[in-house]
């Protein structure tokens, strides 16, 4: 027991990177492509988090080892799509992006239930999901 409460205590001295890139807002998804504010906030509260350099990391982020496990999962959210350098995407990247997007979001995968339970405000309704959807299929027809 000592030697179990002296690891998790030790393990908090090991630092996790939590800053984020500067946006511009030039190349960022919702002024690129003129997004209505209503969906604006869905893609704030649902998926920035770990899809753009906007990341708001909570209060338990800062404790080991569920830092890091946060950490993760941030890294690979930005890897497979990142609002915050949309622009600079190219449009073979963009439209499989949101494809993917759209699949996701209607098979319920996204945002990550685990994520929902302390997030709550990111839980899409189904007629939310919907909207997502559709906005998402309209950036995807005006990508040539």
């Amino acid at each position: 027991m000592f030697y179990t409460l002296l690891a998790f205590v030790l393990i908090q001295f090991i630092p996790v990177d939590k800053t984020n890139l500067p946006v511009d807002e030039k190349v960022n998804f919702v002024m690129v492509e003129k997004t209505p504010s209503k969906i604006v906030s869905m893609l704030k509260s649902s998926c920035y988090d770990c899809h753009s350099n906007e990341t708001r990391y909570p209060k338990y982020a800062s404790v080991a080892p569920v830092s890091w496990s946060i950490k993760s999962h941030v890294e690979e959210g930005r890897d497979h799509m990142n609002f915050s350098v949309w622009k600079n995407y190219n449009n073979d990247l963009k439209k499989s992006m949101l494809e993917k997007s759209i699949q996701t979001i209607e098979n319920r995968s996204m945002p990550l239930p685990g994520y929902i339970v302390y997030h709550n405000e990111a839980n899409l309704s189904t007629a939310e999901r919907k909207v997502l959807s559709k906005y998402f299929g309209e950036v995807l027809k005006t990508l040539k």
